[in-house]
């Protein structure tokens, strides 16, 4: 249990970390997909700011607890498994959850694919991370 949480909190700070460097970086490569986001189906009220410094941290909990289930699966290398894990969650979670959401939204798929990448991103790094801390 305890390899669970210590890994799970390293990989939700390397989560946050780059999702604040992924933030700044569509800022500033895609300044016309950064303008999307004051369309009013986006909520600005700064009493939700804390959820987007939660959310690393609750991914990468589940996501640790759910590598501790099934690492045993993944066989290869380091390199094979953390983007094995990363692809198994992009697949079950990530992809059906875009899917809904450009379904549901008035949103680009410029957007989404942003959102899709960042969750894949998500999904090896914290496999790398699992990986390494949690063989």
């Amino acid at each position: 249990m305890n390899k669970i949480i210590i890994s799970g909190l390293t990989a939700g700070v390397v989560l946050l970390i780059l999702s604040a460097l992924g933030l700044y970086t569509t800022i500033w490569l895609f300044p016309n997909l950064a303008t999307q986001y004051f369309d009013p189906a986006f909520d600005t009220q700064s009493s939700r700011v804390a959820i987007y410094f939660i959310h690393p941290f609750i991914i990468s909990l589940a996501l640790s607890w759910f590598w501790s289930r099934f690492k045993g699966i993944l066989t290869g290398s380091f390199l094979a498994r953390g983007l094995e894990f990363g692809l198994i969650y992009t697949l079950v979670a990530i992809f059906p959850m875009m899917l809904l959401i450009y379904s549901a939204m008035s949103i680009s798929i410029a957007m989404v694919g942003t959102w899709f990448v960042s969750g894949l991103l998500q999904g090896v790094v914290s496999g790398f991370i699992f990986e390494k801390m949690n063989p």
